[in-house]
């Protein structure tokens, strides 16, 4: 079920979503949707990476030839 959200704009943000959903053959809806999409997986990969690397820096794993050694 979709629900609806409405957001303020100002004029040069919204002239900006205006032409790069046009840009892009997409509503203005489809693009926020996807930008929204992105930030959130964007943020979410972010932590992810920040738990894991301090974890690996804990093991002693600090290069791609780190990795390689402990999984080889």
């Amino acid at each position: 079920m979709r629900a609806t959200l409405t957001i303020s704009l100002p004029p040069a943000l919204r002239r900006d979503l205006d032409r790069a959903a046009k840009d892009r053959g997409m509503t203005e809806s489809e693009f926020v949707r996807g930008a929204v999409q992105q930030r959130i997986w964007a943020e979410a990969f972010d932590k992810s990476r920040r738990v894991l690397v301090s974890k690996a820096r804990a093991q002693g794993i600090y290069t791609d030839e780190d990795v390689f050694k402990a999984i080889s």
